[in-house]
């Protein structure tokens, strides 16, 4: 999975793709994380990327030319061939995403969808934001981290690129431990214990110390559904729920109405 990253403040991003697990994979060779500076697809002596915006108000807005030399250039994407005007809709065959608020709001689901490609070009806003013909004919995707707003894209980028990676096989030790992440499988995921069994008086689930992985699976299953009951019911209706499932959220139930 190679990332293509176009940004104005390329100095943020190495100190945290030199750590971890992302640092990991691309040493294997199992990630490429390539930052582009978009000022150096200017031709003035100042650089410029931004400009005020045609009728007035607060802030500047990023320019055209620029961004779209970068991104053209860098994908070998012919001038003027992204947009299919007959389509009426923009043709590529990388994902070219804007971080944005005005996006759709990522999530488990749109990293699973993103990984099954081979290059993904990510595009980070600054200022008051990018000049509307940069969304029309350009970006082919636009997402977003949540509704708040944040300073640029830079770390909207970070996000996609860790979750996106910890999806690809062999990224992460365990060959299954994304699929137990929580989200990744409907639900939050089941509480953790290690060493010591006991700390301050607090143990260790005694089904964990047996050993009897079938009945470690159904406490694991049953602690991940209390969870989400208890922090994220909105969930519980998307998610695919076993008979086994139900039975067990209708007992919580029962033992709900039996305490009142």
């Amino acid at each position: 999975m190679q990332f293509e990253v176009f940004t104005l403040l390329p100095e943020i991003f190495p100190s945290y793709l030199d750590t971890s697990i992302i640092k990991r994979a691309r040493e294997r060779g199992l990630i490429s994380v390539r930052v582009h500076n978009i000022r150096d697809y200017t031709h003035d002596k100042h650089h410029t990327t931004d400009d005020t915006p045609y009728g007035g108000g607060g802030g500047m807005v990023m320019k055209p030319e620029p961004v779209f030399e970068a991104i053209e250039t860098v994908l070998s994407v012919a001038e003027g061939q992204p947009f299919d005007a007959a389509q009426g809709e923009v043709v590529s065959p990388i994902p070219i995403i804007l971080l944005t608020p005005q996006g759709r709001v990522f999530n488990q689901n749109i990293a699973q969808e993103l990984s099954q490609h081979k290059r993904i070009a990510l595009l980070c806003g600054r200022y008051e934001g990018i000049d509307e013909r940069i969304r029309e004919h350009l970006v082919t995707d636009e997402i977003s981290i949540g509704d708040y707003v944040l300073t640029g894209g830079e770390l909207p980028a970070l996000i996609l690129i860790d979750a996106i990676s910890r999806l690809l096989p062999e990224v992460l030790g365990d060959p299954t431990g994304a699929e137990d992440d929580s989200h990744a499988m409907g639900l939050l995921e089941y509480p953790h214990y290690t060493r010591p069994p006991e700390f301050r008086g607090w143990k260790v689930p005694d089904v964990l110390l047996t050993g009897a992985h079938a009945k470690i699976d159904k406490w694991r299953r049953e602690q991940a559904l209390l969870r989400t009951l208890m922090k994220r019911p909105d969930m519980l209706a998307k998610a695919e729920l076993t008979k086994a499932d139900l039975k067990f959220l209708k007992s919580l139930e029962s033992e709900e109405k039996s305490d009142k």
